[in-house]
C-alpha cells in the first residue's frame, strides 16, 4: 500500500487509472469478518457512480464502494516470473491457437472467428487479439450473426492475469450480458525438466491418431471434424500406453504439438483404474523427448481450475500458471435464432 511521509495510508488512484493494474485496501463491511481490511489486486475495469470494479487474475470481478477505500496505488502490469521461459500473452495465445485449429475461420479486423461444427469451445470461439475494426457492439452483432449462420452459439475467448490480457473486454462483455461459462489456466515451463523425468514405461510417439487412442479420449462420438482438429498443427505427435489386456483401450494417452520453441501438451488422459502409476508422466516424457529432438525448449499446457491431480503433476514438472483464459457465451436472449434449440 502507498504510505505518505507522515506514515498514513493514501489513495493514489483516480478514475484516470481505469484500465491499469491496481492494488487497493478497503474497509470490510461490519460483521463479515474478524479482519478490518481487505486487499484486492487486479485491473481497474470501471469506476462509475462511486463504485470501483476490479477484475482479478482469475477473471472474477470485485465491486468496491469508493467510500470504503483506505489506500490504493497503480502496480506493474504483471509480476515478473521467477522461473520458466519468458513469454507474452499474445505469443502464447497464437501458439495455442495454431495447436488447436478450427476447420473454418474468418477475420474481423484483428479478431479471428473460428468454427469446427461445435467440437470444443476453443475451436468454436472468437480469438480477439486486437481491434475488430469497428465499435464493440457492432463487432459482437457480427460475431453473433456469423455463428448463428452456422447453427452455433457465439463464444469469445478472453484472458486475464498477464501483461496484455483482456480484463477490459471481459468487463464489457459482462456489462452486455455475456456469460462466462468456462475458466482454465495456461501453464508454461521448461521442456527439458519434463523430458528428464523417470518414465515407468517406454513409449514411441506416432504421427497419426488411431482408433485405440480415440477409445481412451474423453470426448465421445469423435467425427471427421474432430479428427481434423486433433491432427491440425505445425508438428503433431500422439502417444499411448497399451491397455492391460489385448483389445482394451490404452491405459493412457497424450497429444503434443511442436511449434518453434514451444511444445504444447493436451489430451493427457489415464484409465481411472490405472492412475498413480506414473502413466501420465510416461506419456509426457515420450512426447517431450520427441519435441526436444525437433528443437523445442519451452512447454505449455492448459489445465482446469478444479483438476487438483493434474495441477499437482504439472507443478512437480516445473510448470506454473501464466494466465487464465475464459469463454464468454452470447446472452441467452440473442440465441433464439441460432437453431440450437
Amino acid at each position: 500500500m502507498e504510505i505518505s511521509a507522515a506514515g498514513r495510508l493514501e489513495v493514489r488512484i483516480t478514475t484516470a487509472d481505469v484500465g491499469k493494474r491496481v492494488s487497493v485496501r478497503c474497509l470490510r463491511e461490519p460483521g463479515t469478518s474478524t479482519e478490518k481490511f481487505t486487499d484486492t489486486v487486479g485491473v481497474l475495469t470501471s469506476w462509475d457512480s462511486g463504485v470501483l470494479v476490479i477484475t482479478r487474475k482469475s477473471g472474477s470481478s470485485v465491486r468496491i464502494p469508493e467510500s470504503s477505500l483506505v489506500a490504493g496505488k497503480v502496480v506493474p502490469a504483471a509480476p515478473a516470473r521467477r522461473r520458466g521461459p519468458a513469454a507474452s500473452y499474445e505469443e502464447l495465445a497464437r501458439v495455442a491457437a495454431r495447436a488447436w485449429r478450427p476447420v473454418e475461420s474468418e477475420r474481423l479486423g484483428e479478431w479471428e472467428l473460428r468454427a469446427a461444427e461445435g467440437f470444443t469451445r476453443r475451436a468454436n470461439s472468437v480469438l480477439p487479439l486486437g481491434d475488430p475494426g469497428m465499435p464493440l457492439d457492432e463487432a459482437l452483432t457480427a460475431v453473433t450473426r456469423w455463428y448463428g449462420e452456422r447453427g452455433l452459439p457465439a463464444y469469445v475467448q478472453t484472458a486475464t492475469g498477464a501483461e496484455g490480457t483482456q480484463e477490459m473486454l471481459c468487463a464489457e462483455l459482462e456489462r452486455r450480458g455475456w456469460v462466462r461459462e468456462v475458466t482454465a489456466e495456461l501453464w508454461i515451463g521448461g521442456l527439458a525438466p519434463v523430458a528428464d523425468q523417470d518414465a515407468s514405461v517406454e513409449i514411441v510417439p506416432t504421427r497419426n491418431v488411431d482408433a485405440a487412442w480415440l477409445a481412451r479420449y474423453q470426448r465421445k462420438g469423435v467425427g471427421e471434424v474432430a479428427l481434423k482438429v486433433l491432427g491440425g498443427g505445425p508438428s503433431v505427435w500422439f502417444a499411448s500406453v497399451p491397455g492391460a489386456t489385448a483389445g482394451a483401450p490404452p491405459a493412457a494417452i497424450g497429444r503434443c504439438v511442436v511449434d518453434g520453441r514451444w511444445a504444447g501438451f493436451a489430451a493427457v488422459e489415464v484409465d481411472p483404474a490405472q492412475r498413480r502409476r506414473g502413466l501420465a508422466t510416461a506419456v509426457m516424457v515420450a512426447l517431450a523427448r520427441r519435441a526436444l529432438e525437433e528443437g523445442a525448449s519451452a512447454a505449455w499446457l492448459q489445465v482446469e481450475e478444479d483438476n487438483a491431480a493434474a495441477r499437482g503433476l504439472y507443478s512437480g514438472m516445473g510448470f506454473a500458471a501464466h494466465h487464465a483464459y475464459h469463454h464468454y457465451r452470447q446472452p441467452p436472449a440473442s440465441e433464439s435464432g441460432s437453431g440450437l434449440g
